[in-house]
């Protein structure tokens, strides 16, 4: 079993969503012992945004390339193998104002590529990444589960869907940000969630 785990924090150390996901890749690693573990930290290896430059070499046929737009293609080519060559995806997400973090849209739009990760067909949009399972561990500052301000979950489930990967379990820590004890309550029950959904 491949295990890639992806942090998306803006902050390499000191992220608990980062832990999270950490604490569930253990999980996994307990009842898989000869699993390989890859994890790829978004601040500390921080992927480029796409903009006129990444969309002029990716429509570009790599033929025609300059040496500037293949490096540019190669540098979304290489996330788009580590997710292909997976069986578990762990997803560490904190809420930046309502949203994912930048730094998880990036990995988005490089994964996302049409005939690679997914195709347009007769019958509408195909994933191609499918057969994997994913877990996202989600950290906010206050109480958004199943409420209207909730933007994350339903955008992640729409994305991930539309790239094949449909087996979903969302881990959420909420009260972040209302003092100590709450946030080591928040903590604690995350920790129960990864227990329950890892071993289902």
């Amino acid at each position: 079993m491949n295990i890639l785990q992806i942090n998306s924090s803006a902050r390499s150390e000191g992220s608990q969503s980062s832990r999270l996901a950490g604490s569930i890749v253990e999980r996994l690693k307990a009842a898989q012992p000869d699993a390989s573990i890859t994890v790829r930290d978004l601040a500390a290896q921080p992927h480029p945004a796409l903009d006129e430059a990444a969309l002029g070499a990716l429509f570009t046929p790599a033929e025609q390339r300059t040496p500037e737009q293949t490096a540019r293609v190669a540098l979304d080519d290489a996330l788009i193998a580590q997710i292909q060559a997976a069986d578990v995806v762990v997803l560490g997400v904190p809420m930046y104002n309502f949203g994912v973090p930048t730094q998880l849209k990036n990995w988005i739009d490089a994964i996302a590529r049409a005939k690679v990760t997914f195709q347009y067909t007769a019958n509408g949009p195909e994933g191609l990444l499918k057969g994997k399972k994913v877990y996202v561990a989600l950290t906010r500052g206050g109480f958004y589960r199943d409420t209207e301000a909730d933007s994350q979950v339903p955008y992640l489930k729409m994305v991930l869907g539309f790239l094949g990967m449909r087996d979903v379990e969302f881990v959420y820590a909420e009260g972040m940000a209302m003092g100590p004890e709450a946030e080591q309550k928040a903590i604690a029950s995350a920790l129960q969630q990864i227990e329950e959904v890892v071993a289902a």
